[in-house]
């Protein structure tokens, strides 16, 4: 597997990604800056986190027009996995890619503590290593995380299965003091309707190896990967 790590200007969590991936998992990855066009060869795509152009107007709305999206959309509508992690999600979110919208968190102040997410959905390319209901305990580090949508996506997104990830307590129970940025349903997370193109705001690349004392992020890495956990490429 080959990976692209999207680089805009102001990511800062794209070296985080592609530790990952080629350090930790023995992956082929390169990072593709935002004016290239292509992304011929290439498998698995990851817009990281950070402040894309500075986030001036809406987080990911300039970065939207980068000239990379139309090839990020193409390998989306060709089926080919895209994973947008914090600002990547929000990203995602105003090219169209996933429904709904990302505002300001509850409390209007930016949030960088752990949280703890519960698995919703285990059969995804990216949570298929994951058990139903596990939780991950994982670093956020958001203004705008605040995800809302109108009724209607909402029950789509709940009906379907494609809520992947909600904000919970440490014991895994709905608890709206652990929905910190106060988004709807406490969702942390979701996927879209063709299940290739997967959002969420925590950082699972933040904790992705037993070096930094919390290693829970990996499985969503090695899931999607397709990797037995715990195991390198070859």
């Amino acid at each position: 597997m080959k990976t692209a790590i999207v680089v805009f200007p102001g990511s800062n969590c794209d070296h985080d990604a592609y530790h990952v991936m080629r350090h930790v998992l023995g992956l082929q990855a390169e990072f593709v800056w935002h004016k290239q066009t292509s992304l011929k060869g290439f498998d698995l795509v990851i817009l990281p986190g950070g402040f894309a152009h500075g986030d001036y107007l809406r987080c990911g709305a300039i970065a939207r027009f980068s000239p990379i999206m139309e090839a990020v959309a193409d390998h989306a509508r060709k089926g080919g996995p895209v994973f947008g992690i914090c600002n990547g999600f929000q990203v995602l979110i105003e090219a169209g890619l996933l429904p709904g919208a990302l505002l300001r968190n509850r409390g209007v102040a930016f949030i960088n503590r752990d949280v703890w997410v519960r698995v919703e959905n285990d059969r995804t390319r990216l949570t298929g290593l994951c058990r139903p209901g596990q939780v991950l305990q994982m670093p956020i580090a958001h203004g705008e995380g605040n995800y809302t949508a109108d009724p209607g996506t909402l029950a789509r997104l709940e009906g379907e299965g494609r809520v992947l990830f909600r904000y919970v307590s440490p014991s895994g129970e709905l608890d709206d003091r652990f929905n910190v940025n106060g988004s709807a349903n406490a969702i942390a997370g979701i996927v879209n309707e063709a299940g290739n193109v997967f959002g969420m705001m925590p950082h699972p690349e933040r904790n992705a190896e037993p070096l930094l004392g919390n290693a829970q992020g990996l499985v969503l890495f090695e899931s999607l990967a397709g990797l037995r956990p715990g195991a390198e490429a070859a």
